[in-house]
């Protein structure tokens, strides 16, 4: 018995694209049901900051995240709007191996832009697209504690501690916390902490499924000079390998580190995505190529 209609054939351009979303979603099913529940990490950072639409991409992302059973915990980096609000004040930026070298004077900078401009702005636009984001970023918190890096540093940090039950409790809620890099000292002092550097200790405290860093490239290279280079896939031990090379430039230098601690204290995989990339998020997490450079620490994964 025949119905006198013909089946659908890709000439029929809107039934067409319509099948084509389907299938998207039905591939997706997999990787739905494996991360449901999970807590995913993510170093939010570069061009996705400041290009609106990538912005918007971005930010629907993370809700579509939440929607999809996925906890997702942002953490927000501020470079080059803390370099521009710093030659606005007269102050020289210093880098030491990709991290800002801060005095008090730089530390002010940095406290104002993150907290009052950067982080509240971001909690805006993700709830906007449908998130429940809540920002963390009030030093008083005692959230995330950092101890001195290196004295030459100034105010420079690194997280040794992160109470975590009132972020727990909000990603149960299904909110979405959004964390300046930004942290006191059991000394009284306030620190600077480079947003990568955050991001993996706060993946490696929360028992992450994934840590995600967003950046301006399309991954790790082999040969940061050379395109073809680019790297798939690498283990911590091959990792470790290439850091010792010295052919890694210092800006990835704190992504690499703190990628490998991550992975050390239990984090499975780290993921450095170009976050140029509309959708780069959802590309790594729901689909079977994924896309950047993934880490691991063993063949398992």
């Amino acid at each position: 018995m025949t119905t006198g209609h013909t089946a659908p054939t890709p000439h029929r351009s809107r039934i067409a694209s319509a099948m084509a979303k389907a299938r998207v979603l039905t591939e997706a099913m997999p990787y739905i049901q494996e991360f449901a529940g999970k807590t995913v990490v993510i170093k939010y950072g570069g061009s996705a900051m400041v290009d609106d639409a990538l912005r918007s991409s971005f930010a629907r992302d993370i809700a579509l995240l939440g929607l999809l059973g996925l906890r997702p915990v942002v953490v927000h980096g501020g470079g080059p709007h803390i370099s521009r609000a710093m030659a606005r004040a007269g102050i020289e930026p210093r880098w030491v191996r990709g991290l800002r070298v801060t005095d008090e004077a730089t530390l002010g900078v940095v406290r104002a832009t993150l907290a009052s401009e950067i982080n509240p702005d971001i909690v805006r636009l993700l709830n906007d697209h449908g998130a429940a984001a809540s920002g963390f970023h009030d030093l008083g918190s005692g959230l995330l504690v950092a101890r001195q890096l290196h004295p030459d540093l100034g105010f420079v940090g690194e997280i040794e501690k992160v109470r975590t039950d009132p972020i727990q409790e909000l990603l149960e809620k299904g909110g979405v916390p959004v964390f300046a890099p930004l942290a006191r000292g059991a000394d009284g002092n306030h620190y600077n902490v480079n947003a990568d550097t955050a991001a993996g200790a706060l993946a490696a405290e929360l028992g992450a499924r994934k840590l995600i860093y967003l950046t301006d490239v399309e991954g790790l290279y082999r040969d940061f000079d050379d395109e073809d280079s680019l790297i798939d896939a690498i283990f911590v031990d091959e990792l470790r390998q290439l850091l010792g090379s010295g052919s890694v430039s210092a800006g990835m230098l704190p992504k690499l580190e703190s990628c490998i601690k991550a992975l050390e204290t239990g984090v499975p995989q780290a993921h450095i995505l170009d976050g140029r990339i509309q959708h780069a998020v959802l590309l790594e997490v729901f689909t079977p190529e994924g896309i950047g450079t993934m880490i691991t620490r063993d063949e398992q994964w």
